[in-house]
């Protein structure tokens, strides 16, 4: 018995979408919401940037045990800990919606933005000032902005560094696993995108940066580096659904990201 034409029709409908959701389609960058994706994610890398130079160590009263060769006194951090997850977040959506080529000019002008605010920075504690004999309080004042803001070398190499191959990593496996799940599947993208990016920026932050702020033995680096890695990911997991609706909200709002998945299934 031939199939009568609603049941053709529903099944062309349910091809076409079979089709979309194996489709990778990404928006153009010319909308009004690609500045401020763009706006958010290089601010909290400069943020994060100045608060990383900060160690922290939590719940050292309490937790203290031995693992083997290693001894674990609380859990060692920075001041980035509460918002530098945030940068991968954004790097997500902004890989997920509009793609790698834009993430790559992204994580290029982030670049450039870090070392500038590094460079002045440096220049601005650099400035001459008063005597400090005659005049203590702005010899206190220099002090102290040479405290809160004085670049430290080290740490800006570990997060540049760490911020480059970081991002690169998280959104050439986010844009890479769309191209073969299309729409489907995203929470393994943020996932697994999110590990790759993530170990490889921690471990090269770490590495680099430990010793400056003051995790000097086997045992406290290697804490520091597995706090701040399983950290990362729990807030990526926590967040996800908001990763989500921000994803699906973009992608029904840009016009480009529609049009590119009717073009890319009707090939």
């Amino acid at each position: 018995m031939r199939p009568d034409g609603a049941a053709v029709s529903d099944r062309a409908g349910r091809r076409v979408v079979a089709e979309q959701r194996r489709t990778a389609a990404f928006a153009e960058t010319g909308s009004r919401y690609f500045p401020v994706l763009v706006g958010l994610f290089v601010g909290v890398m400069l943020i994060s940037n100045v608060t990383a130079s900060r160690p922290a160590v939590f719940f050292s009263s309490w937790l203290q045990f031995d693992l083997g060769p290693i001894h674990v006194n609380g859990l060692p951090t920075d001041g980035a800990f509460f918002l530098f997850p945030l940068a991968y977040v954004l790097g997500d959506v902004i890989s997920e919606v509009y793609g790698f080529r834009a993430m790559r000019r992204v994580i290029a002008l982030g670049f450039g933005i870090l070392l500038l605010a590094s460079a002045s920075l440096w220049v601005a504690d650099q400035l001459p000032t008063s005597d400090p004999v005659t005049d203590a309080q702005t010899h206190e004042l220099q002090a102290a902005f040479h405290t809160v803001s004085g670049v430290i070398p080290q740490i800006l190499i570990a997060g540049l560094a760490g911020y480059l191959v970081g991002e690169f990593l998280n959104s050439y496996v986010l844009v890479r696993m769309k191209e073969r799940s299309g729409e489907q599947r995203l929470w393994a993208r943020l996932i697994g995108s999110t590990i790759v990016g993530e170990a490889a920026d921690t471990v090269v932050f770490c590495a680099i940066a430990a010793p400056a702020l003051g995790f000097t033995t086997f045992s406290s680096f290697l804490s520091y580096t597995l706090v701040g890695f399983v950290w990362k990911v729990c807030i990526e997991v926590l967040v996800m659904p908001i990763t989500y609706a921000v994803c699906g909200w973009l992608k029904r709002r840009e016009p480009t990201y529609g049009e590119q998945l009717q073009s890319a299934t009707n090939r």
